[in-house]
């Protein structure tokens, strides 16, 4: 799965990188951050991805956590992002813990 990401990735900068377009260059930034959150996130979930005894998980265990982390934390990074208030200013404190909670329910509960 990482090596799919790794390819799409490097190939939508390749595709990307050949335009010589300024939007392009944005864009091509865009892919890279979007790749690179994606890549961080699957190494949080690896490491996380351990028993009660601490040894890590293998086969369809550790599928299937693999599975729900990274959809788990695929919808915590949608909620941050969209965490402004109506001037555009980022939520703080009481304001951003309430709206992530009911962003990442909806979220769920949408799946």
């Amino acid at each position: 799965m990482i090596k799919t990401l790794l390819t799409a990735g490097l190939l939508s900068l390749a595709l990307i990188g050949s335009q010589a377009f300024a939007a392009t260059a944005t864009a091509a930034a865009a892919a890279a951050a979007s790749t690179a959150n994606t890549i961080n996130i699957v190494n949080a979930c690896e490491v996380k991805a351990v028993d009660r005894n601490g040894k890590a998980l293998a086969g369809a265990a550790k599928t299937s956590y693999m599975k729900k982390c990274e959809g788990d934390a695929a919808s915590g990074v949608a909620c941050a992002a969209k965490s402004v208030d109506k001037n555009g200013k980022a939520l703080a404190g009481a304001a951003k813990t309430s709206f992530m909670k009911k962003c990442e329910a909806d979220a769920a509960a949408a799946k």
